[in-house]
């Protein structure tokens, strides 16, 4: 008897030793990439800050299509314009799922719309999300893009200081409104700040080192919270996240409900769950996933976008030469876009030079694949290298410079551009690829247009001073560590270029101080809005 259980064991620790063999190398035929370790493949290569870098680093040695073997787990990393389109876009069909991000679906309780998984319960949300961000919708939006875009100017001429949260408090209320019908009034509401650091902490965690080990070595899940004080953290964050995102759900579901509700996108979101079924918290999700991304990644943009300013103030001196020649004393307006083409490459620029989403978020593929002459397999994570592209000298020559001229000539738009056949066309890759392609595009780029146009045409953006009135620059590689990045606060002056510009922008806040009741909120709503009354839906089962 004990000789066979000898025999047992022995068996069993051939079979296992066996099986991992294999684990962490790069089998044949896989895309290359750096040498390989035993059971943890290129995991010790991982760069624990600025990851950006490293992965552009392996793009210039490995060419446009790379790998990573990370213990069980396969990365594909794509870092050419005519691979991303080639995959996420010609082949979407079977490109557009996510990896498996553990800590991130424990942030989210599994319900977070950037990170689901493709199948019913996406597309189901995709569609709802569709009909309300499509470019016929988008249209409607716009006066709440120029309420709150007139209100970020008011903010910038008392508090310059504070452009950051000017900023943030111009993105986050065109979202509240589109998305709950309320306008977010001041830069220290305290649900405004909580999006804006819960966000941060959440891009935070999916980042880090331990979020990748869980990924890659599932088996890791079953330690205790004390030993994973990483997932402890997570689920504090989910909590906050119920709290906020289901919180603004069904207080506007009471109110939908109760037809006391402004119209918003979560109408049709009322109008759906009781068509499909589906949970407040998934509810919750799909509204708070929105308010993110309108949120967060504009408001990103737009703080690169001064941070350019200050760094490259020829290019600044250059838009507002145009925007003198074209508006004159008058504001720049939306009907004015066609004529300012510097100011619609500086957008593209500010989006290319600092990428919100620099490394992108993985698709995944869900059968195995070939492509180069390449094997890539059912399962691999396929990271679309934001960075690499953007910063591909032969691409766009001297790519840390910032230099809106590289699009003299292009008239599309950020759809356009995403659509069109040739990448080497296209401008940009902030808004995804394939069927992940961010909806909410045509609002961005309107919103961007706005704020972009409008601060140079009121303001000088200048270098802040320190106490013996030496100029502080900020550093342009200073950025925050994550899923997604921004640029980590620095100081500018931002001030008004003459007192008709001041004189003007209090007048164009006048005139929507006559449409805000004594809460700020709209008195009567912008007509054209798209949604319908929730009494004109099908009665609800």
């Amino acid at each position: 008897m004990p000789f066979l259980l000898f025999a047992v064991v022995v068996a069993f620790v051939a079979l296992t030793v066996f099986r991992l063999r294999k684990v962490g190398r790069r089998p044949p035929g896989y895309p290359p990439g750096p040498p390989t370790w035993p059971l943890i493949g290129n995991l010790h290569l991982m760069p624990k800050e600025k990851p950006h870098l490293q992965f552009q680093k392996w793009a210039e040695e490995y060419g446009p299509i790379y790998s990573l073997i990370l213990g069980t787990k396969v990365m594909v990393v794509l870092s050419s314009d005519q691979a991303i389109k080639d995959l996420l876009d010609k082949r979407s069909a079977i490109y557009s799922s996510r990896p498996d991000m553990y800590l991130g679906m424990v942030v989210s309780g599994g319900m977070r719309m950037l990170l689901m998984e493709y199948g019913d319960t996406w597309r189901m949300v995709r569609k709802i999300v569709h009909n309300n961000l499509n470019i016929k919708a988008a249209r409607t939006y716009v006066p709440y893009q120029e309420l709150e875009n007139k209100a970020m100017l008011m903010g910038l001429l008392e508090k310059p200081d504070l452009f950051f949260d000017h900023i943030r408090r111009y993105t986050n209320s065109l979202t509240t409104q589109m998305i709950f019908g309320f306008r977010t009034t001041s830069i220290d509401d305290p649900k405004l700040k909580q999006l804006f650091h819960g966000f941060e902490k959440f891009s935070n965690v999916v980042g880090t080192q331990t979020a990748a080990l869980l990924d890659l070595f599932p088996i890791l899940r079953r330690l205790p919270d004390m030993v994973l004080p990483l997932r402890r953290y997570a689920k504090e964050l989910h909590k906050k996240e119920l709290e906020l995102y289901v919180g603004h759900w069904l207080d506007v579901k009471k109110a939908i409900k109760e037809k006391t509700a402004r119209p918003s996108f979560c109408i049709d979101l009322v109008r759906a769950q009781d068509a499909e079924g589906f949970s407040d918290l998934l509810a919750g999700y799909v509204s708070g996933s929105l308010l993110e991304a309108g949120s967060d990644t504009t408001a990103a943009t737009l703080v690169g976008f001064v941070q350019a300013m200050l760094l490259f103030p020829n290019v600044a001196k250059a838009a507002q030469e145009e925007l003198d020649r074209v508006c004159g004393d008058e504001f720049p307006t939306l009907d004015d876009m066609p004529d300012l083409p510097y100011i619609r490459g500086l957008i593209k620029e500010s989006l290319r030079w600092m990428p919100t989403d620099i490394l992108g978020v993985p698709h995944a593929v869900i059968r195995d694949d070939e492509y180069m002459g390449y094997t890539i397999p059912k399962g691999a994570g396929v990271m679309w290298n934001v960075w690499a592209v953007h910063m591909d000298p032969k691409r766009h020559p001297d790519p840390r410079r910032f230099d809106p001229a590289r699009y003299a000539h292009d008239n599309q738009t950020a759809a356009e551009a995403a659509n069109n056949a040739d990448a080497s066309k296209r401008d940009h890759f902030v808004f995804g690829a394939g069927r992940r392609l961010c909806q909410g595009m045509h609002i961005a780029e309107r919103s961007l247009f706005l704020a972009i146009a409008r601060m140079l045409w009121a303001f000088d953006l200048r270098l802040a001073l320190d106490a013996d009135g030496n100029e502080v620059k900020p550093d342009a590689d200073d950025l925050t560590e994550g899923l997604m990045v921004c640029p980590r606060p620095f100081p500018a002056r931002i001030v008004p270029r003459d007192e008709a510009k001041v004189a003007r922008v209090r007048a164009e806040w006048s005139k929507m101080e006559d449409v805000l009741d004594d809460d700020l909120q709209w008195k009567v709503l912008p007509e054209g809005l798209i949604w319908k009354d929730y009494s004109q839906a099908t009665d609800a089962p």
